[in-house]
Protein backbone atom coordinates (compact mmCIF):
# COMPACT_ATOMS: atom_id res chain seq x y z
CA UNK A 1 0.00 0.00 0.00
CA UNK A 2 3.00 2.29 0.79
CA UNK A 3 4.22 1.74 -2.41
CA UNK A 4 1.35 2.42 -4.30
CA UNK A 5 0.68 6.04 -2.44
CA UNK A 6 4.55 7.10 -3.19
CA UNK A 7 4.33 5.87 -6.66
CA UNK A 8 1.04 7.86 -6.73
CA UNK A 9 2.97 10.72 -5.43
CA UNK A 10 5.89 10.21 -7.79
CA UNK A 11 3.47 10.42 -10.81
CA UNK A 12 1.66 13.52 -9.69
CA UNK A 13 5.24 15.28 -8.95
CA UNK A 14 6.40 14.00 -12.43
CA UNK A 15 3.47 15.16 -14.31
CA UNK A 16 3.79 19.17 -12.94
CA UNK A 17 7.55 19.06 -13.02
CA UNK A 18 6.85 18.07 -17.10
CA UNK A 19 4.13 20.71 -17.70
CA UNK A 20 5.92 23.28 -15.87
CA UNK A 21 8.61 23.12 -17.46
CA UNK A 22 7.21 22.54 -20.86
CA UNK A 23 4.11 24.62 -21.15
CA UNK A 24 2.50 27.89 -22.87
CA UNK A 25 3.28 30.97 -20.99
CA UNK A 26 0.76 33.99 -21.00
CA UNK A 27 1.72 37.36 -20.36
CA UNK A 28 -0.87 40.00 -19.03
CA UNK A 29 -0.90 44.32 -18.33
CA UNK A 30 -3.91 46.42 -17.11
CA UNK A 31 -7.40 45.67 -18.75
CA UNK A 32 -8.55 48.54 -20.78
CA UNK A 33 -12.02 48.22 -19.14
CA UNK A 34 -11.92 47.02 -15.67
CA UNK A 35 -14.92 45.28 -14.18
CA UNK A 36 -15.00 45.04 -10.50
CA UNK A 37 -13.17 42.35 -9.03
CA UNK A 38 -14.06 40.06 -11.79
CA UNK A 39 -11.82 41.38 -14.85
CA UNK A 40 -8.23 43.46 -14.14
CA UNK A 41 -6.19 41.48 -16.79
CA UNK A 42 -6.09 41.80 -20.18
CA UNK A 43 -3.41 39.30 -22.56
CA UNK A 44 -0.35 41.34 -23.97
CA UNK A 45 -1.87 40.34 -27.12
CA UNK A 46 -4.22 43.55 -26.57
CA UNK A 47 -0.95 45.62 -25.67
CA UNK A 48 -2.25 47.04 -22.45
CA UNK A 49 -0.83 49.37 -20.30
CA UNK A 50 1.47 47.75 -17.67
CA UNK A 51 0.14 47.61 -13.91
CA UNK A 52 0.74 50.04 -11.51
CA UNK A 53 1.53 49.48 -7.93
CA UNK A 54 2.50 52.15 -5.46
CA UNK A 55 4.04 51.75 -1.95
CA UNK A 56 3.07 53.64 0.81
CA UNK A 57 5.24 56.25 3.37
CA UNK A 58 8.18 53.53 4.05
CA UNK A 59 5.40 51.10 4.67
CA UNK A 60 3.57 48.50 2.11
CA UNK A 61 0.68 50.68 -0.06
CA UNK A 62 -2.67 49.32 -0.63
CA UNK A 63 -3.30 45.70 -1.90
CA UNK A 64 -4.15 46.32 -5.90
CA UNK A 65 -5.52 43.51 -7.94
CA UNK A 66 -4.09 42.24 -11.25
CA UNK A 67 -5.68 39.19 -11.81
CA UNK A 68 -9.63 38.79 -11.87
CA UNK A 69 -12.16 35.67 -11.36
CA UNK A 70 -12.82 35.80 -15.12
CA UNK A 71 -9.10 36.44 -16.29
CA UNK A 72 -8.84 32.66 -16.31
CA UNK A 73 -8.01 29.87 -17.80
CA UNK A 74 -6.88 31.35 -20.96
CA UNK A 75 -7.22 27.92 -22.64
CA UNK A 76 -11.12 26.77 -21.56
CA UNK A 77 -9.93 23.02 -20.29
CA UNK A 78 -6.82 24.83 -17.64
CA UNK A 79 -8.02 24.42 -14.09
CA UNK A 80 -4.85 25.36 -12.48
CA UNK A 81 -2.32 28.46 -12.78
CA UNK A 82 0.70 30.04 -11.03
CA UNK A 83 1.74 33.46 -11.78
CA UNK A 84 5.44 33.46 -11.44
CA UNK A 85 7.52 36.37 -14.04
CA UNK A 86 7.27 40.36 -14.01
CA UNK A 87 8.51 42.36 -16.74
CA UNK A 88 9.25 45.17 -14.98
CA UNK A 89 9.01 48.55 -17.55
CA UNK A 90 9.67 51.65 -14.73
CA UNK A 91 9.98 52.32 -11.43
CA UNK A 92 9.87 56.02 -9.58
CA UNK A 93 12.77 55.51 -7.05
CA UNK A 94 16.24 54.71 -8.73
CA UNK A 95 18.77 52.16 -6.75
CA UNK A 96 16.16 51.46 -4.00
CA UNK A 97 15.03 48.03 -2.94
CA UNK A 98 11.56 47.12 -3.45
CA UNK A 99 9.59 44.20 -1.96
CA UNK A 100 6.51 42.57 -3.67
CA UNK A 101 3.95 40.64 -2.22
CA UNK A 102 1.26 38.64 -3.73
CA UNK A 103 -1.59 37.46 -2.73
CA UNK A 104 -4.45 35.21 -3.95
CA UNK A 105 -8.19 35.41 -2.95
CA UNK A 106 -10.96 37.88 -2.10
CA UNK A 107 -10.04 40.59 -0.78
CA UNK A 108 -11.64 39.89 2.60
CA UNK A 109 -8.65 37.25 3.39
CA UNK A 110 -6.23 39.62 2.21
CA UNK A 111 -5.59 40.63 6.21
CA UNK A 112 -5.69 36.65 7.22
CA UNK A 113 -2.83 35.67 4.49
CA UNK A 114 -0.82 38.23 6.06
CA UNK A 115 -1.03 36.58 9.56
CA UNK A 116 -1.26 33.06 8.15
CA UNK A 117 2.06 33.61 5.95
CA UNK A 118 0.48 32.32 2.86
CA UNK A 119 1.80 35.34 0.31
CA UNK A 120 4.83 35.18 -1.66
CA UNK A 121 7.22 38.08 -1.67
CA UNK A 122 10.06 39.26 -4.17
CA UNK A 123 12.55 41.49 -3.00
CA UNK A 124 14.91 43.72 -5.90
CA UNK A 125 16.45 46.65 -6.22
CA UNK A 126 15.95 48.91 -9.23
CA UNK A 127 18.82 50.39 -11.33
CA UNK A 128 19.61 53.78 -11.71
CA UNK A 129 17.40 56.04 -14.24
CA UNK A 130 15.94 53.68 -17.29
CA UNK A 131 17.74 50.10 -16.24
CA UNK A 132 15.15 47.56 -16.04
CA UNK A 133 16.00 44.24 -16.87
CA UNK A 134 13.67 41.12 -16.80
CA UNK A 135 11.58 39.09 -16.62
CA UNK A 136 12.35 38.66 -12.80
CA UNK A 137 11.15 35.06 -12.21
CA UNK A 138 9.91 34.07 -8.69
CA UNK A 139 8.40 31.13 -7.08
CA UNK A 140 4.21 30.68 -5.80
CA UNK A 141 2.12 27.90 -5.79
CA UNK A 142 -0.11 27.32 -8.28
CA UNK A 143 -4.41 27.91 -7.35
CA UNK A 144 -7.21 27.46 -8.97
CA UNK A 145 -8.43 29.08 -12.30
CA UNK A 146 -10.40 32.20 -11.72
CA UNK A 147 -8.79 32.83 -8.58
CA UNK A 148 -7.86 36.56 -7.75
CA UNK A 149 -4.28 37.70 -7.62
CA UNK A 150 -3.44 40.96 -5.19
CA UNK A 151 0.02 42.56 -5.23
CA UNK A 152 1.55 45.11 -3.11
CA UNK A 153 4.97 46.83 -2.99
CA UNK A 154 7.16 48.51 0.15
CA UNK A 155 9.80 51.10 -1.07
CA UNK A 156 12.73 51.19 1.55
CA UNK A 157 13.49 54.43 3.08
CA UNK A 158 10.28 56.30 0.03
CA UNK A 159 6.88 57.78 0.79
CA UNK A 160 5.95 56.55 -2.38
CA UNK A 161 7.92 54.44 -4.59
CA UNK A 162 5.62 53.11 -7.72
CA UNK A 163 6.81 50.35 -9.79
CA UNK A 164 4.95 49.74 -13.34
CA UNK A 165 5.14 45.67 -14.61
CA UNK A 166 3.38 43.17 -16.74
CA UNK A 167 2.94 39.34 -15.49
CA UNK A 168 3.63 36.36 -16.60
CA UNK A 169 1.69 33.16 -16.06
CA UNK A 170 1.17 29.16 -16.78
CA UNK A 171 -1.91 27.03 -17.03
CA UNK A 172 -2.06 23.51 -16.18
CA UNK A 173 -4.91 21.17 -16.93
CA UNK A 174 -4.86 19.46 -13.77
Amino acid sequence: MIETSLESKIEQESYEIENHHHNYEKWFGLAGTPDGETHRADRITLKPEPFQVDAGNDDFGSWLQIIGSSDTPVISTNTFFDFRELLIISHERNSTPYVLQFACGESSELAGQLTAETFTEEAMVTGAGNSETGPIIFLNRRVASGSKIWVRIWSKGQNTGTLDFYIGIHEYER
